[in-house]
């Protein structure tokens, strides 16, 4: 699969400089950015993964992971910023005109599992999951082969054989997809 580096395209926002920058970002703050760009990443033939504020360096950065059948590049992630960033700088929504910079990549080949649309995508993929099992934490890695709203179901192999574990939603602790090699 081919997709953005960790780095993907940045491009820096049009900002008036603010010297108080907030250190974090309201949920809906980060659902409204979401609303707002979603038509333009259609536009470019793209799905919005995930919206993420990281404000731990000198400057915040506003990361929008984006994801497509067949995996991202770099020309979607330059694409999606400049789409991005005129809608952005046209709705100024992120409070106080705080400088920052825009950052659009994929989200990994390894990407973590959250939503049930995260795990939808993932069907007939190969996962990883952490789950509680009675006092310890197991982990499994193996294809996944079903998902409801109470379990998903996993394909281990075990030796030369294969058996399906299925586990109860609730008892997931972590889950990502797994490079398949």
């Amino acid at each position: 699969m081919s997709g953005c580096p960790d780095v993907g395209w940045a491009a820096p926002a049009r900002r008036p400089d603010v010297r108080d920058q907030p250190r974090a970002m309201a949920n809906d703050v980060l659902e409204r950015i979401s609303d707002l760009v979603e038509p333009s990443l259609r536009q470019c033939g793209v799905e919005l993964y995930e919206a993420q504020w990281d404000a731990r360096g000198a400057e915040p950065v506003l990361r929008l992971l984006i994801e497509k059948s067949g995996g991202v590049n770099l020309d979607d992630c330059e694409r999606v910023s400049h789409a991005v960033s005129a809608v952005l700088d046209a709705h100024d929504p992120i409070e106080g005109s705080t400088p920052y910079h825009l950052e659009v990549s994929s989200p990994g080949a390894e990407r973590p599992l959250r939503r049930p649309r995260d795990w939808e995508r993932a069907l007939g993929m190969r996962v990883n999951v952490r789950f509680r099992s009675g006092e310890t934490t197991t982990v499994v890695e193996g294809r996944l082969l079903a998902v409801s709203d109470q379990s998903v179901e996993v394909e281990v192999r075990e030796g030369r054989a294969l058996r399906a574990v299925s586990i109860l939603v609730a008892d997931i602790a972590g889950a990502r997809r797994a490079v398949d090699i």
